[in-house]
């Protein structure tokens, strides 16, 4: 479930470059946040029981609310780092930077470090995608601004991965995620009108940002959240660096682009990586 999740979230990057080139990447962020809010409502409601009240009530709202924090900034700080630093840089160092994070957060927190093969395959799968990304732009630049902004967001994914993973005892996961994403679409949304003006499309960029809402955010995030139920939270964030392969081969056969040698080379690396995690994963009592 985790690594289908990460396969639709892959499919973002090439829904965008099919929809409006006016599309402000900010509304696209909070919108599909708040697409995603009204597709786990649905979800909910079709599974409406008498036990839900009671459920929320017993929810630990601080870490909604911080899950949520955590959503709405990962959204504003990646975009805002990737067009400081340019797309080949900000991706590879906010999706690559997200499992160290994860790892060393948990290191932390629990006392626990992740085993062996789990860093050996991170590790693996980090230069794999970072390859992937740094070998499609021909000229990179990158300002210490643009890095921090992208360093952020990878901390701020890893972080809403081990709360999503705290969270998961307390009730069901279409109850956390209508909860979390609720609260950070209210947090989005102010802050895309602050910083693109309103919102303002054509049905094409309508269609691209219900896709990414329902399909890359609310489907994929309803499966990630219960993969979560039998993955350490570090494993979770690793397994979704199948993300970067997922668009490596939407962009070959939808773009049809041309990556070279080292972009396959490093797409073996991610995949050997992520075979690591699974690997130690499945080793962990």
């Amino acid at each position: 479930m985790v690594l289908a999740a990460a396969m639709l979230w892959g499919t973002t990057g090439t829904v965008q470059s099919l929809g409006p080139a006016n599309l402000s990447p900010y509304w696209v962020g909070a919108l599909r946040v708040l697409i995603a809010s009204v597709f786990f409502a649905a979800v909910i409601l079709c599974r409406y029981n008498k036990q839900l009240i009671k459920q929320l009530r017993h929810l630990s709202w601080r870490w909604v609310w911080l899950a949520g924090a955590c959503i709405a900034a990962y959204n504003l700080t990646f975009f805002a780092g990737v067009k400081a630093s340019g797309v080949a840089v900000g991706t590879a160092v906010a999706i690559g930077s997200g499992p160290i994070w994860a790892g060393l957060l948990q290191t932390l927190i629990s006392g626990k470090a992740p085993r062996f093969a789990w860093w050996a395959g991170s590790l693996c799968a980090i230069t794999g995608g970072s390859l992937m990304v740094l070998s499609a732009s021909g000229r990179l630049h990158a300002t210490p601004s643009g890095v921090g902004l992208c360093l952020t967001a990878g901390l701020v994914y890893a972080v809403y991965i081990l709360i999503s993973k705290r969270l998961i005892g307390q009730t069901s996961p279409s109850i956390i995620t209508l909860c979390t994403f609720s609260s950070a679409a209210l947090m989005a949304i102010p802050a895309a009108l602050a910083l693109s003006g309103p919102f303002a499309t054509t049905a094409a960029g309508w269609a691209a940002v219900s896709y990414l809402g329902i399909v890359a955010t609310g489907v994929s995030y309803l499966l990630f959240t219960y993969g979560l139920r039998h993955v350490s939270g570090p494993s979770g964030v690793t397994l979704a660096l199948a993300e970067p392969a997922t668009a490596f081969v939407l962009a070959i056969v939808i773009v049809h682009e041309h990556p070279g040698a080292a972009a396959f080379a490093g797409l073996a690396l991610l995949l050997t990586g992520l075979l690591l995690v699974v690997l130690a994963e499945m080793k962990t009592p």
